[in-house]
Order: structure tokens, then C-alpha cells, then sequence
């Protein structure tokens, strides 16, 4: 599993709560239960290394993100809940989301929008809203990433789903790839389609033609 900056991602994290709780006690608490729900045995793929290329990736465009602080929380919990055999994954994520969100007391508003873009991970469309789709943008740069990299990622994936044998996973995950590759645009945004859209066309036919 790669080795990951928890520093990077605690302080970034520590610093978002504080501004609004004023309160380090309650950033730490639920720093704690966000490192160990990304950290539980059955992720290889939604771990707190997603969470530091995420983070990594959305500071290259934080100067085009109007609502930075909403990004930030969207990021920490939108894979908070993951379980491989349900379907409802993003709705249980926005929901901790909100509670938590709730405890630190942010304004109405950024736990409805952060909740909204949670919702907007669980299929990647085109969203009215540009900070929305920088988000799903850069939760798919993996996609655009060289080969090692890439192949890497749909083995920890597999990993992921190991309950279930090839004869249903492989139809399943055929399906996802020729998905993608059947839009016009992966990536919504203009910097992320063009750091990243034709290495992921390229990965994700390469992929399908391993089956």
C-alpha cells in the first residue's frame, strides 16, 4: 500500500475544523475516525492515499475553486463509508458527512452543497456546478495516470471486490471501462481533460483488452 503524507492531510484537516469549531479536541476526534474508517483491512484502492492525491490534484486548481472550504470537507468523507457489497455508499457518506459537519456547526449551506457533491461522485457527470466538477475530475485522475500507476490501481480495485469471483466481477468492471470510454469527455474541466483525458482513453482500452 503507498506510503502516505498523514501529516499533510491531519493538518490540512485540523486547520478546515478548527476555523469553524475553534476547538482542536473535536478536529482530532474526527481526524481519528477518518484515518481509520480510509485505513480498515478491505481497502487497497479507497485509502488515505486517494484522499492525498485528491488533495494534491485539487491544489493546483484551488485558485479556479470558489468554495475551497466545501471542497475540503467533500474530500475528507466522501469515501468515509465503503463497503464493496452495497450500492449505497455515497448516501451513507453524505449523511456522516452531514452529522459531523453538523457537530462543528458549519453553516447550512456548505453541508448542503458538500453533501450535493458527495451525491455527484457516485457517477461522475457533468455538473452545473464548476467546483463539483473539479471535484469528480480529480477523484478520476487516476484514470490519466502513466500505465504502472494505472495498472496498480484496478488490481487494489479488484482487491476491493475480492468477495465476488471473476465470472461476475469481470462483467461488471467490463461494463465500467467501456462506459467511460463511451464519453465524448471523461474530464469536465478544461486543465483536467487536458493533463489527463487521452492517457485515461488510452489506460482504460488497454485494460479492456486484458479480459
Amino acid at each position: 500500500m503507498p506510503v502516505t503524507n498523514d501529516r499533510m492531510l491531519k493538518q490540512t484537516f485540523t486547520q478546515l475544523v478548527s476555523g469553524y469549531a475553534g476547538n482542536n479536541q473535536l478536529a482530532t476526534e474526527l481526524w481519528n475516525e477518518i484515518e481509520i474508517s480510509y485505513s480498515g483491512k478491505k481497502r487497497f484502492y479507497h485509502t488515505l492515499a486517494h484522499l492525498e492525491n485528491l488533495l494534491i490534484q485539487l491544489l493546483e486548481v484551488k485558485n479556479n475553486i470558489q468554495h475551497w472550504d466545501t471542497i475540503l470537507f467533500t474530500l475528507y468523507y466522501h469515501d468515509c463509508v465503503y463497503n464493496a457489497l452495497q450500492s449505497d455508499n455515497e448516501e451513507k457518506s453524505a449523511g456522516l458527512a452531514e452529522q459531523r459537519m453538523k457537530q462543528i456547526v458549519i453553516p447550512a449551506e456548505i453541508i448542503a452543497a458538500c453533501k450535493a457533491q458527495i451525491l455527484a461522485t457516485k457517477k461522475h457527470l457533468d455538473n452545473t456546478d464548476t467546483d463539483t466538477n473539479y471535484f469528480t475530475d480529480a477523484d478520476l485522475s487516476i484514470l490519466g495516470t502513466d500505465w504502472d500507476t494505472y495498472s496498480a490501481y484496478f488490481k487494489n480495485v479488484r482487491k476491493e471486490y475480492a468477495i465476488y469471483p471473476d465470472v461476475i466481477y469481470n462483467p461488471g468492471r467490463r461494463k465500467v471501462l467501456k462506459h467511460f470510454l463511451a464519453m465524448e469527455r471523461i474530464f469536465k474541466t478544461d486543465y483536467f481533460y487536458t493533463k489527463f483525458e487521452r492517457q485515461a482513453k488510452e489506460n482504460l482500452q488497454r485494460e479492456l483488452s486484458l479480459f
